[in-house]
């Protein structure tokens, strides 16, 4: 039988091979035909590199790759794939781009990596076993006051919908008014992971993706705490999370959850 360790060990190689096909335009796009094929060739070359190998590895797991999909999963072993995380930063030559494999199985994640090919750094959890930036277990930050917060949220998925961009705008502005610090960026996985290393002391998002599960157990793993907006744990079916150091997460909840 196949151990969580050895699987971790297959996907953490798959990811390291397949981040050597995303590559960036000789011209930046400047069209919605040219940026679509773009974002499209580098999907499916991770893709195609990731689901034989993935799929080999765990007999009977399924797979999908629909980033932004939501809601509960189906029961059995699912291979859960963001191809690339901030594949418009990867298409525009910037660096902050990642590869994301989490495994669920019946409904929960099991294992996960991500893999930030120009950072050089590759974070990895076992459900239960802790989690690690390049081998070195991670630690959630120790803060306990959130007027010395890095904080963060993130543009899940495009969209210019008045009443999602008012929200995401207004709990900006009312964590600007409590934090230290707020960020808003993409991709989602990138910040996740700085939580878990305690690099950063929380982030927040109103939408809960299939993308967002791998960086989700690692940000568990490393201690810190993961609830919806109500303060109940954080599922693959939760609308949406607060993932924080846990000295500051109550606060947090405080001034997010009357703008959700």
């Amino acid at each position: 039988m196949t151990t969580a360790q050895q699987l971790l060990t297959v996907v953490t190689a798959a990811v390291h091979n397949a981040a050597d096909l995303v590559t960036r335009p000789a011209r930046t796009p400047t069209t919605k035909p040219e940026l679509v094929a773009a974002l499209a060739a580098n999907d499916d070359a991770v893709s195609a590199a990731l689901r034989p190998v993935l799929t080999g590895a765990l007999a009977g797991s399924q797979w999908t790759s629909d980033e932004h999909g939501s809601g509960p999963m189906p029961d059995g072993d699912w291979w859960v794939v963001d191809p690339v995380g901030g594949n418009m930063n990867a298409v525009q030559g910037m660096p902050d781009w990642n590869i994301g494999v989490s495994l669920v199985r019946d409904g929960r994640p099991v294992l996960a990596v991500l893999h930030m090919p120009v950072a050089g750094e590759t974070f990895t959890a076992i459900t239960d076993h802790g989690a690690t930036a390049n081998g070195v277990p991670l630690k959630v930050s120790a803060k306990t006051d959130l007027t010395l917060a890095l904080t963060g949220t993130g543009q899940a998925r495009p969209g210019r919908e008045a009443g999602r961009a008012d929200r995401a705008g207004a709990a900006v502005a009312a964590m600007m008014r409590h934090a230290l610090y707020v960020r808003a960026s993409v991709p989602v996985g990138h910040q996740l992971a700085q939580v878990a290393a305690g690099r950063m002391d929380l982030h927040w998002q109103f939408d809960n993706l299939r993308s967002h599960i791998a960086p989700v157990l690692i940000v568990q793993e490393a201690g810190g705490v993961v609830t919806d907006f109500d303060g109940k744990p954080w599922t693959v079916s939760s609308d949406g999370y607060v993932a924080a150091a846990p000295g500051v997460h109550s606060a947090a909840l405080d001034v997010l959850r009357p703008a959700r």
